[in-house]
């Protein structure tokens, strides 16, 4: 897909990606958050990726010295199994590598096998359970990480 661009999320952003945001999971972030996150939040980094001008995805991350955390990445629904969530993971990474992090690292729910498959595609391997950390279903979420360096 030639028309897909990934660039630096902007304020103007922010209401779709809520749209995003609100279509892939049950405990949506506000837009209050995303507002500080991209505003106010230093080792925040957002981006969002287009296709024909339309938000179909966006990433975000707290880059903290050497480490990167994954907060929430997420495919517009109807755009999912054009391997679009790779190529923004994929984005990610190297955005990180290039930033000198040598760590990432990021929860996903136990029962998303389709995410957890993605990650480990690129070298990510289970780290350890957090139990009831999803607060809408008190679903325990996977933590994965991988050595980027």
């Amino acid at each position: 897909m030639s028309n897909v661009a990934i660039r630096k999320m902007e304020v103007a952003d922010v209401q779709q990606v809520m749209e995003v945001e609100k279509a892939s999971f049950t405990n949506s972030w506000t837009t209050d958050i995303f507002y500080q996150e991209i505003t106010d939040n230093p080792h925040a980094y957002y981006f969002v990726m287009e296709l024909d001008d339309t938000i179909v995805g966006y990433v975000g991350m707290w880059i903290v010295l050497d480490d990167v955390q994954i907060t929430n990445i997420a495919i517009m629904p109807s755009f999912r199994g054009r391997r679009l969530g790779e190529k923004l993971f994929h984005y990610t990474i190297r955005y990180a590598i290039m930033k000198g992090v040598s760590r990432l690292s990021l929860e996903v729910r136990k029962s998303n096998m389709i995410a957890q498959k993605l990650y480990r595609k690129f070298g990510l391997v289970s780290g350890g359970i957090r139990k009831n950390y999803y607060t809408d279903n008190q679903e325990d979420a996977i933590v994965m990480w991988v050595n980027l360096t």
